[in-house]
């Protein structure tokens, strides 16, 4: 495919094959004439950006509708952005799961993928697995390696630019762990590694419960709780990546833990047992004291927590998403608790994307660092300063 951008080192020349490849991309197809009305150019800089563009794979003429040219004489030539240029990985790290979802340079998926993993894996199986689960996805679609273009990851703890997990917790032998270098090898492009509550927060914001709102913060409900957030439209990560920890509130005033607060016989949850909050959740829906008490517990904790980040940045809406089925529990004493605290209420939204959150926004990187590269003179949600 060579480089995106047509591979000429002027800046106009940049600009002018961005300004034609978006107009292309927003269109079915198009002649040079409507493109040059479209974008203002003229129509020889049109055409031979057109020309450069078919030559490194991202533009294709369209073939003439048969009969067209006997009733209308010969028509004009029209051309479309090559969506099948290359393909991008959205892919999820999770402690019971690895999944993965596959799209076209449009975003338009094409397939998806997942497999279970123990909560006890060490990490170099854990990423075998993820490795395992994107070549059955690849063989299923009829997609080579090579034409994947950039691959976005969704992972646990807090991840420096460069892919490093400064911090993990969740799963084993993550900290410390240099996931994004692991997989460049596996991968040979572009590999782009976020927290899973940023990649959440971005999915939801693409296309789930905060499509058209550029102030979001996103809560993924765990035992270990953490938050994304994008603030003016962009993703926040704070200085060193570790923005949106709420799990860690409790640590302010020495609480308990969220193991302890969900707990029914005095004995901590295990932090990774999702069967056993599942538990919980499903014997408080059936009138359990026990387990009605220890949610409320545990609703009351979160509530605290997304307060705090609410009162903070000011979002338009808090989307609610995580693992445990009953969430929807946990909206109205959360819109209760802002409407006491805050000057402003938010909208509150449960996740209209639910367990494919983290993958589909972790494609969501990898479309915005193909987007950098075809659209220079644009700014995507994701771009790290």
């Amino acid at each position: 495919m060579g480089r995106m951008t047509g591979g000429d080192p002027s800046l106009l020349r940049r600009i002018n094959s961005a300004v034609v490849l978006h107009a292309l991309r927003g269109t079915e197809c198009a002649t040079l004439t409507e493109i040059t009305r479209v974008t203002g150019l003229s129509r020889p800089t049109v055409e031979g950006v057109v020309e450069g563009q078919i030559e490194a794979g991202l533009v294709v003429e369209v073939a003439a509708e048969e009969g067209a040219a006997r009733r209308q004489g010969r028509p004009a030539r029209r051309f479309r952005f090559r969506a099948e240029a290359g393909y991008l990985l959205g892919l999820e790290i999770g402690s019971h799961r690895v999944s993965a979802v596959l799209s076209d340079l449009d975003g338009r998926i094409l397939g998806t993928a997942q497999k279970p993993v123990l909560a006890s894996a060490p990490a170099d199986e854990r990423l075998e697995r993820l490795r395992a689960t994107v070549a059955d996805l690849l063989r299923r679609t009829g997609v080579s390696r090579q034409a994947v273009r950039a691959v976005g990851v969704g992972s646990p703890g807090i991840v420096e630019a460069d892919g490093t997990v400064r911090l993990g917790t969740a799963l084993p032998e993550w900290t410390g762990l240099e996931l994004g270098e692991r997989l460049r090898r596996s991968f040979r492009c572009p590999v782009l590694v976020e927290n899973d509550a940023n990649t959440a927060a971005v999915a939801e914001h693409w296309k789930g419960a905060a499509a058209g709102s550029d102030d979001v913060v996103y809560v993924m409900a765990g035992l270990s709780p953490g938050a994304g957030s994008l603030i003016g439209g962009r993703l926040h990560r704070g200085f060193g990546g570790a923005a949106g920890e709420i799990g860690a509130l409790h640590l302010l005033g020495r609480g308990e833990t969220p193991e302890t607060l969900l707990s029914t016989n005095g004995e901590p949850l295990h932090p990774l047992d999702e069967q056993a909050v599942a538990a919980v959740f499903a014997d408080a829906r059936d009138g359990d004291a026990q387990a009605q008490a220890a949610l409320d517990r545990f609703v009351r904790r979160l509530v605290h927590d997304v307060a705090a980040l609410v009162l903070a940045l000011d979002p338009e809406v808090v989307v609610i998403g995580g693992w445990a089925a009953g969430l929807d529990g946990v909206l109205e004493p959360l819109r209760k608790e802002l409407a006491r605290y805050c000057l402003r209420t938010p909208r509150v939204a449960l996740s209209a994307l639910g367990e494919a959150a983290v993958a589909t926004g972790a494609l969501r990187l990898a479309l915005d660092h193909v987007e950098e590269q075809l659209f220079a003179v644009e700014t995507t949600v994701t771009a790290r300063r």
